[in-house]
């Protein structure tokens, strides 16, 4: 996962398989400019840059980015529950700078207004959604902001609220797993990679904590937040050059505002190529290319960013590329997330992703298309996959995921991948619904989406349909409406929702122009029929 800026091999430097398309051609070769990979800002780390390292280039660009990114109701972010982190975020770090800096009205009127929105927030039962850490997150920042409001020397114009009660935990939710943490790291345990991500939620504790191992580069948990509370202030003793090197490279990147996790090389470039690659759009074996797919592949798998444990979602989607890319690749690391009913992301998962599940069934398909002599093991591995990914298929036909905000990727991630690994008769009517449901889904101008129609989820519709729908009533049409609303708005691929999950939603652009051209590609026709089990006469 190296963040190097130096010139790079072009990705398109040999033999390619597949159609060529210049737009594609385009992406590889600016995808390789950027080897960090390029992903959306977030509000939700970006206001813990305010709140942590206000000694970091770009500090008040950050606070003008907080006050005029607020929403009209008080809040910050997406909507509906995801709002909720990146609001305590930006409320939390707007009182930090309250303790430092003139009480300007501004200021005053924000913190205000998102305290406002949060009492009613979390007053009301609301569903939070289920985003990395965020058993963590919440409790943490809820407590330092009711720790700024009663404080002494809290503005004037801020101090009706040391009077009232203070912001309480939503229904369901405790301080017991954040309690524990404070307590490792207290003691100067190991702290265990999957943490690291969110080092930021124990304060003070973070700094120099013995039990943390920062990466050669200095980079903790592939987060700039937690690489800012680990390295401290400048008064916090001798500097890790490299953390700082880090967070200065990062706010230089993204306009001195920072994203959740990065460098996320690996996680963009196997997305990239699987997306690519299984439209039947040709991507080119480039050694440079292959070199990063497979210089941080063990035992254990790959991880998604520096800092991280390896994981089963980018192990399994790296796999998949680099078996599509020609390469051959041994798959015995994936058998170490095996679980009872399927595939865990990572060892000691809370929850189930539908979509790592897929991703695992497209190298274990991969695997029995070419070899009739696989192993049992992988053959029984198929069939419990498909059984799980059925069983939970909503009722409408749709998928949901802990790692997407929109059914629209979990559903095409599904649907692919049971097409390939089984075709008819096994998974028909779970294509036959998904396709139904995405066909009485369209919007009235030819797109998708959970919140509004986006570009990226017409995308992943698009797919669906092409790959997996023709036959069924309404597709064709709903597949040309689909493409025409995404060459209409392909110049917008850029904007829209952040739909993605970590610490808060982000976007990650390269693999949302994938997307578009392979939808795009799919939908002409060219390379659908490979894909499809008969439809047209179920249901």
């Amino acid at each position: 996962m190296s963040a190097d800026r130096q010139p790079q091999t072009p990705l398109l430097a040999g033999p390619a398989a597949g159609r060529r398309s210049r737009a594609a051609d385009d992406l590889l070769t600016a995808m390789a400019l950027e080897p960090a990979g390029q992903v959306s800002p977030s509000l939700y780390e970006t206001a813990r840059l305010v709140s942590l390292a206000p000694w970091l280039t770009g500090h008040a660009e950050r606070v003008r980015y907080l006050l005029s990114s607020q929403r009209a109701d008080g809040g910050w972010g997406p909507p509906e529950g995801y709002a909720l982190v990146p609001t305590l975020s930006a409320v939390e770090a707007l009182l930090v700078v309250l303790r430092t800096a003139p009480a300007v009205d501004p200021l005053t009127r924000a913190v205000d207004r998102g305290l406002q929105m949060l009492t009613r927030w979390l007053s009301a039962a609301r569903s939070i959604p289920d985003t990395p850490a965020v058993d963590l997150i919440v409790p943490a920042l809820t407590a330092a902001i009711n720790r700024h409001l009663t404080r002494a020397d809290a503005p004037p114009a801020l101090r009706h609220w040391r009077a009232t009660p203070r912001l309480r935990l939503p229904n369901g939710m405790d301080d017991r797993r954040l309690t524990a943490v404070h307590g490792l790291i207290g003691a100067g345990r190991a702290v265990p990679e999957k943490l690291l991500h969110a080092l930021e939620v124990v304060g003070a504790l973070a700094r120099g904590a013995q039990g943390v191992r920062p990466t050669p580069s200095g980079v903790v948990g592939a987060s700039p937040a937690a690489t800012a509370a680990w390295l401290g202030p400048p008064d916090a003793g001798e500097r890790h050059p490299g953390a700082c090197a880090y967070l200065e490279g990062v706010v230089h990147q993204h306009g001195a505002l920072a994203p959740c996790a990065t460098p996320v090389t690996v996680f963009e470039r196997a997305w990239v190529v699987a997306t690519l690659t299984r439209a039947g759009i040709a991507v080119a074996p480039a050694p440079h290319l292959i070199r990063t797919l497979t210089a941080d592949l063990s035992p254990a798998g790959i991880t998604a960013g520096p800092g991280l444990p390896p994981d089963a979602d980018t192990t399994a989607v790296t796999l998949y590329a680099l078996t599509r890319l020609g390469v051959h690749v041994d798959r015995e690391c994936l058998w170490r997330y095996e679980t009872p009913d399927g595939f865990c992301t990572w060892p000691g998962e809370d929850g189930y992703s539908v979509t790592t599940n897929a991703h695992v069934l497209d190298v274990i398909g991969q695997h029995l298309a070419t070899r009739p002599d696989a192993q049992p093991r992988y053959r029984a591995a198929a069939r419990r996959l498909v059984d799980a990914l059925q069983q939970r298929q909503q009722p409408d036909g749709s998928w949901l995921d802990r790692w997407h905000a929109s059914p629209y990727y979990a559903t095409m991630s599904c649907a692919l991948a049971l097409a390939e690994v089984t075709g008819p008769p096994v998974a028909v009517t779970s294509l036959t619904r998904a396709a139904d449901w995405v066909v009485s889904s369209q919007r009235a101008d030819g797109s998708w989406g959970r919140w509004e129609g986006t570009v990226e989820e017409t995308a992943y519709a698009v797919q669906v349909l092409a790959a997996v729908g023709r036959g069924r009533p309404g597709a064709e049409e709903a597949i040309e409406r689909g493409d025409a609303y995404l060459a209409a708005n392909s110049a917008a691929q850029d904007v829209g929702p952040a739909l993605w999950h970590d610490k808060d939603l982000y976007r990650p652009t390269m693999i949302v122009r994938a997307a578009l051209l392979a939808a795009r590609h799919l939908a002409s026709g060219s390379d659908s029929a490979r894909f499809q089990p008969d439809l047209s006469l179920t249901g």
